[in-house]
Parts: structure tokens; sequence; C-alpha cells
């Protein structure tokens, strides 16, 4: 069987057994289940003010209550749907584990050039599946309702709500709080296409609940969700069709990075839809007809599956922002300001709901900023943030700070030095030549961003990390020793690279007559 098409998320008259993230319900998924929303749950009797209300229980919301109650807070946790959130159910940890088994088949298929014949590959979707549910429902321990229980915190698994400026009600109980946070996160956003609700597509909420191989998929969205399950799924063996409005896919990224990843799709056999808009989806028994408009008209194409990968929507209706006195907005979410403190000065937000930044290492490092100044009398600042990037396609993409067209575009004076992979000993040997390091650095040389493309890109872009933050010297970065051979060596390189550019004429001259005096 299929998973079934998105519907509305659960309320009170749908259990949680229902929801589309649980399906099928049987095996790893009812020990999630287990985990993150035990169904025999009981919430706790309130008696006093909270500290800390957490309304929301993914990544922003379970480090915020963990953190306050590990600092002495007495802490509430309210959570409609599943612990663990969009991070754990749906988004970061089952696609990397569908990334790694489509990883797994990428590299078999390539092996003859190695020298190993691994013969025929074959996939098995349903046992891949299984495995991913399985890993998931191991992660899941980590954010289990009675960890959080066991740490102090008052846990309710219900629909919370805003009733006052200073309250929240969450099944039938009242909740008092000196301060709250906000992180209900976002969802798939849908886009207004005609007949988007009788095609019965599939988002993040769905996706990850097949139990079939769709036999061909069209994703909508070119951005790093969309671009990650192409790949995953024609690696699969799916016939993948993408689509992407603008001219070329991740635009966020830097442009060369994009192309290279483009190309990978390209060669893995997905079909790339530039310039193009979905303009209706017509369904015809048990597939759908996607008609896109080009510059050239209109095309038709069918598929057996559609998946939207076209941005997300924070999750602000339905929660009592108004009588919260919290103003908010349906596209950027929950309006705070760099102290992440929202209109009501007692109410904070954090993570998607509320931040530009949708990832969940933002979502971590943001609960904490909130926990400074909520708790205490912190005046620490969004801004002050370094969060880097990454997309994990084959090759990956890691991004921090500021990528080159940034620097132009806001007249940063600015140079850049570029180390392609094909002068790296180890991806030599390893055969992943696709790829470079790019730092930009201004005219001291301090590092204002950097772009890696390669296998592991989002396991290097650390040491960039941490020299934007820290201000670090990219002539500084020459003297940091990388064992050899290690693709990570060509920031080492590109220490080097700079180092020369310092060497002008004059000193060029100057050193040689050192030199030749010396002899």
């Amino acid at each position: 069987m299929t998973a079934p098409t998105d519907r509305p998320r659960a309320g009170a008259e749908e259990s949680i057994e229902e929801l589309p993230e649980l399906q099928p319900l049987a095996g790893p998924n009812e020990a999630l289940r287990d985990h993150v929303h035990p169904h025999d749950w009981e919430n706790p009797a309130p008696s006093g003010r909270y500290n800390l209300v957490v309304l929301g229980g993914g990544t922003a919301g379970l480090v915020a209550a963990a953190g306050a109650a590990g600092l002495g807070a007495r802490v509430a946790l309210v959570e409609k749907h599943l612990l663990g959130g969009d991070c754990l159910v749906t988004g970061c940890v089952p696609s990397k584990a569908l990334i790694r088994s489509a990883r797994a088949a990428a590299d078999a298929r390539r092996a003859e050039g190695l020298g190993v014949h691994a013969g025929e590959v074959s996939v098995d979707f349903p046992a891949l599946m299984e495995r991913m549910r399985a890993r998931r429902a191991d992660i899941a321990r980590h954010d289990a309702a009675r960890r959080f229980r066991d740490l102090g915190i008052d846990v309710y698994l219900g629909e919370g709500r805003f009733c006052s400026p200073s309250s929240l009600e969450v099944g039938g109980r009242t909740l008092h709080f000196a301060r709250a946070v906000i992180a209900t996160g976002a969802r798939a956003a849908v886009p207004p296409i005609h007949g988007i609700e009788e095609a019965g597509v599939l988002t993040n909420q769905s996706l990850f609940s097949l139990t079939d191989l769709p036999g061909s998929l069209v994703v909508v969205g070119g951005g790093p969700i969309g671009a990650e399950m192409a790949q995953a799924f024609a690696r699969f063996g799916s016939r993948v069709t993408l689509i992407e409005a603008g001219a070329r896919i991740l635009a966020r990224d830097d442009e060369r990075a994009a192309s290279i990843v483009a190309a990978a799709l390209r060669r893995d056999g997905v079909d790339l839809r530039l310039s193009s808009r979905v303009a209706r989806l017509e369904r015809s028994g048990e597939r759908t007809r996607v008609v896109v408009e080009t510059a050239n008209g209109e095309e038709m194409i069918e598929a057996t599956h559609v998946l939207l990968a076209a941005g997300r929507a924070p999750n602000v209706t339905g929660i009592g922002l108004d009588e919260a006195g919290v103003e908010h907005d349906s596209r950027t979410g929950v309006i705070v300001d760099d102290r992440l403190r929202s209109t009501n000065p007692r109410i904070f937000a954090a993570g998607d709901v509320a931040s530009r930044h949708q990832f969940t290492h933002a979502a971590d490092f943001l609960a904490r900023t909130v926990l400074r100044n909520a708790l205490f009398f912190g005046r620490a600042r969004a801004s002050d943030l370094v969060i880097p990037r990454a997309t994990y396609t084959d090759p990956e993409v890691a991004h921090v700070g500021l990528i080159e067209a940034e620097a132009k575009a806001r007249g940063i004076d600015h140079s850049v030095v570029e180390i392609d992979l094909e002068d790296n000993d180890r991806a030599v040997l390893d055969a992943r030549t696709e790829g470079f390091v790019k730092v930009v650095h201004d005219r001291r040389g301090r590092v204002l961003g950097g772009t890696i493309v390669a296998a592991h890109a989002g396991e290097m872009i650390g040491e960039l990390t941490s020299a934007v933050q820290n201000g670090t010297s990219l002539g500084a970065m020459a003297s940091v020793i990388h064992p050899y051979p290690t693709v990570a060596d060509a920031i080492r390189r590109a220490g080097d690279a700079y180092n020369r550019t310092r060497l002008t004429p004059g000193r060029a001259r100057l050193l040689s007559r050192l030199l030749r005096w010396r002899r």
C-alpha cells in the first residue's frame, strides 16, 4: 500500500494514531508514538505559576524546556501532536536516513570504477523505509515525554491555546506563567495550485509513510528539500521530474555550487524543469496530470505521486496569539525583536515559527538565546548567532556567513579564494573531485563567509563557521595542520593561497635581497 495523502492536522476529533506521520501504525511507528505521545499519558494538575511555559515540543521547545528546568525553573511543556517535531518525525531524521540508503545504492553502482564489481544493484524500498522508521524510533528516546517528565518538567499533551497575556489553556487546565515561549514550528506551504486538493499530493508530513516506491514522482520546488528528495528517489529507481519556478535550483546558494548539484541530479536521472510553474493538477485514476507553464507554453507530465517542496509556513493559527497580544504574520510568523521577544513582553518565540533560519541547529541556539533573555536579565541577540546551513545532496553544499553574491550586493569590500577539489589528493583518490572550497574575506583577510561543495561538506563547514564567529584571518588558517590526505585540507590550502597574495612585488624583491645576503 501507499501512504495516505495529506489532510488537515489532527484536532480534538482526530486521534494521534490517525496522523499521516504515524502510518503505517505498526512496529517502529508504534514505538515512536509510545515515546513522543504515549496513548496512556495523563497530564499533570497545575498548581501555582510557572516560570516558563513552552508551547510546542519541537527542537526549540525541547531545548528551552530542558534548559530552563536544568537551571531550576518551574517549567511546563505543551505539545499537540508528537514531541520531537518536524526534525524527528518528518524532517532531518527520516530524510537523512533515506539519503544514506540512496547514497549506498549510488556507491554500489559506481563501485566498478574503483575496481569493485558489485553486480546488479537492486533497491528494496519497503526494507529501507522500515530501516528509516526503526532508526527514527531509536532516536525518539531522546525526545520522549517520560524523559522530560523525569527532568522535572510538567509535560502536557494536547492542544494549547493562550487565553490571556499571561495564561494558556490545555485540556481544560489553565497554566499561568511569568514567561512563555512560542515554539510551534512550521509546516509545508501549500501553493494556490488549481486542483491541488483533489490530486492528493504528498508533503513531508506524508512522504515518509510510503511503503511502495513511486513509479514516477514530480517534485514541486527546487530548494534543499526538493533537491535532496528528488535525487534520493531517482537513486531508488523512481522516474523523477523536478519543477522549479526560478532559473536554477538552490536559489539561495552560491551559483557555481547550485550548478554542480544540478549536474549531479541530472546524472542520477532527475529531469530538471527550470523557469517552469505548475498551473494545475488533474487526477486521473491512480495518476496525476501535472500541467506546467513554461516559456514555450503548457505541457503535461503524468506521475503516480506529486511531492510539494515549495517552502514552509509558520504555525501561528489556532493558538490564541490575538488573546495573548502577540502580533504575527501568516508568512513570516511571530513578530519578534532581536532578543526574540514578541509584542507581549512576557512571551518570546524561537525556531521556525519566528525565524528565517529554519534549521534544527538554528532552533537549538535561538532557544538558548530565549533562556538568557526570558529567565534572567540577558540581552543576547539573535543577530549575533553565526548559523551555517547544509543541503544533503550528493555532493553536499554547505554555507556560512556571506556568499560572494551577497557581499557584492551589499557593496562590501571583499576578495575570494577558491580551491577546486580537482587539486585535492584525497578527492582524487576517492574519485569525488566535483566541488570546491570558497572563502570570502575582507581586505585584512578576516573570514566573512564560505561555501563548500564536497561529499561531506556539512562535516567540514564547522571550521569556517568558527572562523567567521571568531573573526579569524584566512592567513592564520594556513597554519592549522590537517591530516593528510583529507578533503578538509583544502581549507588550509585556501589560507596558503591568501598568504601568497600578500607577497607583493616589493616584498618579493626585499626577500630576494635578504636571501642573497644570507647565501
